[in-house]
């Protein structure tokens, strides 16, 4: 447990002084890409005191944006175009509320 609470807070560092893909985070702590999507449902769900921001993933081919997706993983295919060269997306974190949330 101690472990992933040393984890998670290394992924805030990394995010709150800039914007990166699960892909960067990966490799800058040396861990798996699907572990790395992993933490950060748990730092959306648990953190009050932190927003991480979601940059949506969008289609390289049509230009399609993932605004309304809600996992965070890279989707496979764009539902417009059935193209499978997708963007993913990016997260950063912010302290405090939410834009609009107080």
């Amino acid at each position: 447990m101690e472990q992933h609470e040393t984890l998670r807070h290394a992924i805030v560092a990394l995010l709150e002084g800039e914007e990166l893909t699960a892909r960067e985070i990966s490799e800058q702590l040396g861990i798996g890409e699907r572990d790395v999507y992993s933490h950060l449902e748990h730092i959306q769900l648990h953190r009050d005191e932190l927003h991480l921001t979601v940059t949506p993933a969008a289609c390289r081919k049509c230009g399609f944006i993932f605004k309304k997706r809600e996992r965070l993983r890279k989707p496979g295919r764009c539902p417009v175009c059935r193209g499978e060269f997708i963007s993913p997306p990016s997260f950063s974190i912010q302290r405090g509320s939410p834009a609009g949330y107080g």
